[in-house]
């Protein structure tokens, strides 16, 4: 399974075999067909260097850290502060105090809007986000809007899933206070131009939040050259752990934040007349923190770093216009977000059966894709549809399991059509 890829005017040999042997789920089978694994955009797989670098962790070195002064607390310590430091050096962050342990995206981007959006946001203030938002995007920033009194503005997109760049910068003044917006969109697969878009946004004095979820796990990520003020992402897209994600934040700006919950660790004194809060990045990371699940997102970190994100994006690309191609050719199907700039998602419809029909079909080939609205409602309002199947893909995917996909459709088309 050695495929050949073209990038930068020269071949690059990416040895997707390899990688797949470094992924004990995807020799099993499901109802006695090999597994076919495209639902990477919900959550990826995770190569056995992440599953032993947890598994030695409780092992050899579990217990709480920071406060003890045994040998596993001093372990445990040192491995869960050298994991934030490895994300430092994966995102470009000029700090590790810029690095915030989260649960995932979801809490990374609520934290920003209650700490900072609380304390910055008032009556007439405008947050802008986009039609191409996850729930997780849209959701906590009306709450915020609600509690502050501030509105919330859309961007709206076309008919191929692109945002609309000229309405961007309209809805762009001086009452805009928050810009919030994915990298990816985890529907869609378009690319947004974040460079460009915090550019304008900052001409405007407004802050950047970007819901990075879908785009570390393709792309190589350098903050400091997107210049975002804020930047979220999950482990568990990224072939890491469930439960553990990032908040990347320019230190200024977390320096003038609330803390978001309080309890242990955030604090460095505390009396009943008052709270002395911690420095940066303890002042966010309140209790016990998920200390195996950071753990494993270094692993994932170091694993992604050997593979080499460049051969990954070129790679994933190559399959990207394979499948795409093959998809066209089903009869029926129409592809929901073509836009020119997009990657690692296939999302459409067929004509005559239901989304979560196809799902369950193609689950009984040995085909795992995701079905519904993929937490985008108005989105797939905006498209005319109930919801989309979705096959997202990941570097262990081959050209084969696209094909596979083709006959999964042509079985739901005999079966239902």
């Amino acid at each position: 399974m050695t495929q050949a890829v073209a990038t930068n005017d020269r071949a690059t040999t990416f040895d997707v075999a390899a990688v797949r042997a470094d992924f004990p789920i995807l020799a099993r089978n499901v109802h006695k067909k090999p597994l076919v694994y495209l639902d990477n955009a919900a959550s990826s797989q995770k190569p056995r260097q992440v599953i032993e670098a947890v598994d030695q962790y409780y092992r050899r070195h579990n217990a709480n850290v920071h406060r003890g002064l045994h040998t596993l607390s001093d372990e445990a310590t040192a491995a869960y502060e050298a994991a934030r430091e490895k994300v430092r050096g994966f995102i470009n962050a000029a700090e590790i105090a810029e690095v915030i342990f989260t649960k995932g995206t979801t809490e990374a981007i609520n934290l920003v809007a209650a700490s900072y959006g609380r304390a910055h946001l008032s009556a007439g203030d405008e947050v802008l986000i986009t039609y191409m938002e996850h729930h997780s995007n849209i959701v906590p920033w009306q709450m915020i809007c609600e509690q502050t009194g501030a509105v919330l503005r859309v961007c709206p997109i076309n008919e191929r899933g692109e945002l609309l760049l000229d309405a961007f910068e309209k809805l762009l003044s001086d009452k805009t206070r928050v810009v919030a917006f994915n990298h990816i969109s985890n529907a869609l697969g378009t690319v947004n131009p974040v460079k460009k878009m915090v550019k304008m946004a900052h001409a405007v004095g407004a802050v950047t939040v970007v819901d990075g979820a879908q785009a570390v796990p393709h792309q190589r990520i350098d903050v400091r050259d997107l210049d975002c003020d804020f930047y979220a992402f999950s482990g568990h897209k990224m072939f890491a752990p469930t439960g553990i994600g990032i908040l990347y934040g320019k230190r200024y700006l977390l320096e003038q934040m609330p803390p978001y919950q309080g309890g242990g660790d955030m604090i460095k004194t505390v009396s009943f007349e008052k709270t002395v809060y911690n420095e940066l990045p303890s002042k966010f990371e309140a209790g016990t923190p998920i200390i195996a699940g950071a753990v494993g997102l270094g692993a994932a970190v170091d694993y992604l770093e050997r593979v080499g994100l460049d051969a990954v994006s070129a790679y994933e690309h190559s399959l990207l216009e394979y499948g795409d191609q093959r998809l066209k050719s089903v009869p029926g199907l129409r592809m929901i977000g073509d836009a020119v700039d997009k990657t690692s998602v296939f999302s459409f419809v067929m004509e005559g059966a239901h989304p979560h029909d196809i799902g369950t079909i193609l689950s009984h080939t040995g085909v795992a894709v995701r079905t519904g609205h993929h937490c985008t409602e108005p989105l797939m309002k905006f498209f005319k549809v109930p919801g989309t199947v979705r096959a997202s893909l990941a570097f262990y995917n081959t050209r084969e399991e696209i094909d596979q996909l083709v006959d999964g459709l042509a079985k739901v088309r005999e079966m239902l059509l």
